[in-house]
């Protein structure tokens, strides 16, 4: 019996980098949740609920680099208590997106992965865009990002527009992103990483921009941090991805 020692690294690696990922978002989170608690006079056991659901989601991304089907457990956990916490906090925006979207794709995504293949102990045969889907979710995109703008522009109450600005496009191509990102993970398309890591660029952009407004924000600095975390993990996801989909496009 032969061993591939190439497969032997790349599961190592993958281990190795998949541990720092979930101990280096876990860290942030705990970090973020412990301010705020400090710093709270009520609601503190809707802080540890967050803190929770923000730790399935760390779960959740982690093993949707590795494309292993529990993802989508612990992200039914993730945005059920991130769109609660939305719809209680009167964000109702965020709340609709999680509770109305996110929520049921988790459900498409188990069924999606699990008809190609995936279990517990294997991972799910990815697959690629072909070039007719690329310009239709691509003008998809263009198209959701312009009427984005426009609302969420004629909602922000900001008095620093050209501040906000800037802002605001981050906000809806962030959004958009997600929106894209979360449709191509539940039918387990490759190219859902190049959304999620424009999701997390985007999102460390508008919080640098933050912090630029506001340079004594101490949520902005661990929220960049947090992101890069993030990011890492996506650029990772997409080189496990790459591999899971070269059959595929074969």
């Amino acid at each position: 019996m032969t061993i591939d020692m190439a497969k032997i690294d790349e599961k190592t690696f993958n281990k190795w980098f998949s541990a720092f990922i979930l101990i280096g978002m876990a860290v942030v989170t705990v970090v973020v949740t412990a301010i705020k608690f400090r710093d709270a006079d009520s609601g503190k056991a809707m802080l540890l609920i967050s803190a929770f659901g923000s730790l399935m989601g760390v779960l959740c991304t982690v093993l949707a680099a590795n494309g292993r089907i529990l993802t989508f457990l612990f992200g039914i956990l993730d945005v059920t208590i991130y769109g609660v916490m939305c719809l209680i906090g009167t964000r109702y925006g965020n709340a609709a997106l999680h509770l109305l979207y996110f929520l049921p794709m988790q459900f498409v995504g188990y069924f999606q992965w699990k008809n190609r293949g995936a279990h517990e102990e294997k991972k799910v045969q990815a697959r690629r865009l072909t070039g007719k889907q690329w310009v239709l979710y691509g003008s998809i995109f263009l198209v959701g990002l312009i009427i984005a703008y426009f609302v969420l522009a004629a909602l922000d109450k900001t008095e620093a527009a050209g501040v906000v600005k800037w802002l605001v496009v981050m906000d809806a191509f962030s959004m958009m992103c997600n929106i894209l990102g979360q449709y191509l993970l539940s039918t387990a398309y490759m190219e859902q990483w190049y959304f999620w890591i424009l999701v997390n660029v985007s999102t460390i952009i508008m919080w640098v921009l933050t912090l630029r407004q506001d340079p004594n924000s101490a949520f902005a600095s661990i929220y960049i941090v947090k992101y890069s975390f993030y990011l890492l993990n996506s650029l990772n996801g997409l080189r496990i991805w790459y591999n899971l989909s070269r059959q595929e496009a074969a």
